[in-house]
Order: C-alpha cells, then structure tokens, then sequence
C-alpha cells in the first residue's frame, strides 16, 4: 500500500536583529593628550660637555619686573624671560676670558606661550659686544621642551655670545624663555697620576721615588 511522504518542515525564521536606535551616537573621541611637560635637564652627552652658564654675566635686551636674566638660570620651568620692549629681543653672555663654546640650549614651551614663543634664532659670537658675528640662524617649529643645537661644527672661542631673537611664532611681539644653558668641551683635568709629560727614561726613574 503506498504511503505519501510527508513535505519538508521549514526552517523556523531566522531572529532579525533590532533596528538601529536613531538616538544613538558613536562616543566621542579621546580628548587630546597635552605635550608632556620639560624636562629639567637638556639632553647632551654630559660625559662630553661642561655647563658653563655660570661662568658668564648675562643680560637680556629689556624685561618687565620679576621677570629677569635670573628667570633663565633658575631651573625652573615655571618661571621665564619675559620681554618688555621694541624687537628684536635678545640674550646676551659676556666671559670674562676666552671661551670654547660648543653647544647652547634653549628651553621653551609653545603649549604655554603659544605667541610669545621664538620661532627664528640668531647666535652670534665675537670678541665685543661691538664686533659680533653670526655664526649660526636655528628655525624652531612649536619647540617643548629643550632646544639643543651646536654653534658650529667644532667649538667657538669666543668672549661673548648672543641669542638674537628675530621671530616669534604667529608674529608675536615679545617673547618668552623659560631657561638657557651654554656648553663647553669637557676639559681634562690632570692628577698626579696623570703627568701630561711623563719621563720614561731608567736615569729619571731611578730617583722618582723618595726612599
């Protein structure tokens, strides 16, 4: 006896999802992490170079009350150089002998000073205030932090430096320097182990010792 085949039970219908919630807004962005704050020291081969910023008399073209030369050397990324006249502005490093300088940094902190930071730098160097040559122009592009540059390839002997500063960023008329420090080559300091001109000869080293 034939018996028909029963038909195909369906699929049960797919769950369709949710429609979207038109309220619904993606969350927004990260806020934008501020420039990590200056370090207190530039970052040199300090086995190479000397700190020699404390060897100079410093002076700064004009400034407004409490806001001085002593404002550069303090360590302290809190307080600047404030500026208080016509341009250009300038730094000026007078040694009281002949000086090899190597390297100059700047610490200066956009983020901050926004139009007041310099953003073209002239270094000049001589034996005078009256004879200063240029040696070096630094560009600078929203600087945070430390600006380290050497004056030239080998170190400049010189009496005086200066920084002349020729532009600001955004056309700013004065200007902000929160630090500066000059650098030197490391000398070479000699003990009594250390002769820069040893005798080797047997006669000399017969008598070099007391017995």
């Amino acid at each position: 006896m034939y018996t028909p085949e029963a038909p195909p039970v369906p699929p049960p219908p797919q769950a369709q999802p949710p429609p979207p919630d038109a309220s619904y807004e993606s969350p927004p962005p990260p806020p934008a992490q501020p420039p990590p704050p200056p370090t207190r020291r530039p970052a040199i081969d300090w086995a190479s170079y000397s700190d020699i910023s404390e060897r100079g008399k410093w002076s700064v073209s004009s400034y407004k009350f409490g806001f001085g030369s002593e404002c550069l050397r303090d360590d302290d990324g809190d307080t600047f150089w404030h500026s208080d006249g016509p341009q250009p502005h300038y730094i000026t490093i007078e040694f009281p002998r002949k000086t090899a300088i190597q390297k100059l940094s700047i610490l200066l902190n956009f983020a901050k000073d926004d139009s007041y930071t310099p953003s073209v730098l002239h270094i000049r160097a001589g034996n005078g205030i009256n004879d200063l040559q240029e040696v070096r122009v630094v560009v600078l592009d929203k600087p945070n932090g430390w600006c380290t540059f050497d004056l030239r390839s080998k170190p400049v002997h010189t009496y005086v430096v200066q920084v002349h500063i020729a532009q600001n960023h955004m056309s700013g008329k004065d200007t902000h320097v929160r630090g500066m420090k000059v650098f030197g080559p490391k000398e070479h300091t000699y003990t009594i182990d250390d002769d820069p001109f040893p005798f080797e000869s047997v006669a000399f080293k017969s008598v070099s010792m007391i017995r």
